[in-house]
C-alpha cells in the first residue's frame, strides 16, 4: 500500500523504514504535519499516517477522501486530534496504537517526581555554576506518602506499582476499576477525596469532553496545600491559567508536565533561535518549582519498535479486510473510560 507519513523526523523514519522491510510497503515521508493546507500532498495515497499534532479534522478528512485515502493510521494512542465522525461520514477507517510505551511513560513520570522532589534539576545547574549551597533544595521522603492517580489503565497501573515500591500509599480515580490496583492495595475515591488527601497527583487519562481542563481552579482549592502536580498525558486536562495562579499562591508546590495545552506550535521543533510568542508557556518556565519536557515520555527505543510494528499491523489487517482491533470509531469515543 502507498502511505503518505506525515510529521516525520529522523527517527521516525528509522524506525518505520526497518519495520517496514517484510512488508514493502511504499513509504513516502513528509516533514509537516498534515492539515488543510498539507492534506493535498497525499493525493492517490489510499493511506495516510499521522501523529498527535495533525490536524486531522472534517475539512481535512474531505480533501483526502476526495483525493482517494481511505485510511488514516494514527502512530499513536491518542485520537482527539481525529474527527472520527466526519471520518465514518467520508468512509474512511481509522486505527491507532493504544499502548506502545506504558512504561516509558510511567518511568518517566517517576523522572519528573524525582526531580521536583529533590530538585534535581535545580542542583544540576548550581553544580555546573561552582554553587554548591543546599539552599532552597529540600525535599521529602517518598515513604508513607500518599499518591493520587487519575487513570488507571497501563500506566496509571504500572505508576502505581512503581510508587508502591516506593513505600507509597495509592489512591486511584478511574470510571471503571482496575482489578489488578485493588490487589496491590490501591483505594479508589471519588476525586474530591483524591485531591483533598494526595501529596502528589499525576494524571493519565485521556482527553475527551468530561476530562477538558478537570485540573482547574475549583480542583485546586480543594488540593493539599503545597501538592505535587504531573502531567505526561494530554496538555488539556490542566487549566494552565488556573495552575499559574495556584504556583503563585503555593497550594501548588511544584509541577511537572510532558504536555502543554497549546504544544502544537511549540513541542518536537528546535525553536531555540527564536522568541517564543507563548507568553503563558513562558510564565511557566519562570518558576524555579516548575519542570516541562517537552513530549518525550513515550520517547524509547523500545516504544518507537512498538509504534512501527503496531503500524503496519494495522494497515495490513485493513488491506487484508480483518477486524482490526485498533480501530476507533465515532461512538465508543463518548463512551470511553478515563484510562
Amino acid at each position: 500500500m502507498k502511505v503518505a507519513v506525515f510529521s516525520t523526523k529522523a527517527y521516525d523514519r528509522q524506525f518505520l523504514s526497518a519495520a517496514n522491510s517484510p512488508n514493502q510497503h511504499e513509504l513516502v515521508f513528509f516533514e509537516p504535519r498534515l492539515n488543510h493546507d498539507t492534506a493535498i500532498l497525499a493525493a492517490e495515497f489510499p493511506a495516510v499516517c499521522v501523529f498527535v499534532h495533525d490536524q486531522v479534522n472534517a475539512s481535512t478528512l474531505e480533501i483526502l477522501a476526495s483525493r482517494g485515502t481511505r485510511l488514516v493510521v494514527l502512530r499513536c494512542a491518542g485520537f482527539n486530534n481525529v474527527d472520527l465522525q466526519a471520518a465514518a461520514d467520508l468512509g474512511i477507517t481509522v486505527v491507532r496504537v493504544p499502548a506502545y510505551s506504558p512504561y516509558g511513560v510511567a518511568e518517566h513520570t517517576v523522572g519528573l517526581i524525582l526531580s521536583l522532589n529533590r530538585n534535581i534539576h535545580r542542583a544540576y545547574n548550581r553544580v555546573r555554576e561552582g554553587n554548591f549551597s543546599l539552599a532552597g533544595l529540600l525535599g521529602f521522603n517518598l515513604n508513607g506518602r500518599t499518591v493520587g492517580i487519575i487513570g488507571t489503565g497501563k500506566i496509571g497501573l504500572i505508576l502505581g506499582q512503581i510508587m508502591k515500591g516506593f513505600g507509597c500509599h495509592i489512591l486511584a480515580y478511574d470510571v471503571y476499576r482496575n482489578s489488578e490496583l485493588e490487589a496491590m492495595g490501591g483505594k479508589y475515591v471519588e476525586l474530591p477525596e483524591l485531591f483533598a488527601n494526595s501529596d502528589i497527583i499525576s494524571l493519565h487519562c485521556p482527553l475527551t469532553p468530561e476530562t477538558h481542563h478537570l485540573i482547574n481552579a475549583e480542583a485546586i482549592k480543594q488540593m493539599k496545600p503545597r501538592v505535587m502536580l504531573i502531567n505526561t498525558s494530554r496538555g488539556a486536562l490542566i487549566d494552565t491559567q488556573a495552575v499559574i495562579e495556584g504556583l503563585k499562591s503555593c497550594q501548588i508546590g511544584s509541577l511537572g508536565v510532558d504536555v502543554y495545552e497549546q504544544e502544537s506550535d511549540l513541542f518536537f521543533e528546535d525553536l531555540s533561535g527564536e522568541i517564543i510568542q507563548d507568553d503563558v508557556f513562558q510564565r511557566l518556565t519562570t518558576f524555579p518549582n516548575v519542570l516541562i519536557t517537552g513530549h518525550q515520555a513515550f520517547f524509547t527505543e523500545e516504544a518507537l519498535q512498538n509504534i512501527a510494528e503496531t503500524t503496519f499491523a494495522n494497515i495490513a489487517d485493513v488491506e487484508q479486510g480483518r477486524p482490526c482491533p485498533n480501530e476507533v470509531r465515532a461512538q465508543p469515543q463518548a463512551k470511553e473510560s478515563v484510562k
